[in-house]
């Protein structure tokens, strides 16, 4: 029981450290999808892992069905296609890199053009 203990301690640090992240005083919402990128990856690579009792790679991959629903809820919201495109750091090398398809970068480029055009083509420019 301890040994499990000892483990479940190990693998979530990277939630407490997600947790963390967010709770400081202003957190990125262009943060959030790297972020679970990340969480996802050590998941992964944990389940996978065989110095951990077999219970522990259960749980993982419980909790990474549970993580990709909310993630799946990101692609629902377009706020978090916008936020990664104007961050300065990611831009659409975020999704490249990431490997998504054409078809959805097409998409993301095409909800930040919309969102613009809606909000912001018709305001005078000094």
């Amino acid at each position: 029981e301890w040994k499990i203990a000892a483990q479940l301690c190990d693998i979530l640090k990277v939630l407490k450290d997600a947790t963390t992240f967010f709770s400081c005083a202003t957190p990125h919402l262009a943060k959030v999808i790297p972020t679970m990128d990340l969480i996802d990856r050590e998941f992964t690579t944990n389940s996978l892992d065989k110095a951990y009792e077999p219970a522990i790679c259960v749980a993982l991959n419980i909790a990474k069905k549970t993580l990709n629903r909310y993630y799946t809820k990101t692609d629902q919201s377009e706020v978090y296609h916008i936020a990664m495109i104007l961050h300065p750091h990611h831009k659409l090398a975020y999704f490249k890199n990431n490997r998504w398809t054409d078809t959805w970068i097409n998409t993301v480029k095409d909800i930040v053009h919309a969102e613009f055009d809606w909000k912001y083509s018709d305001l005078d420019v000094e």
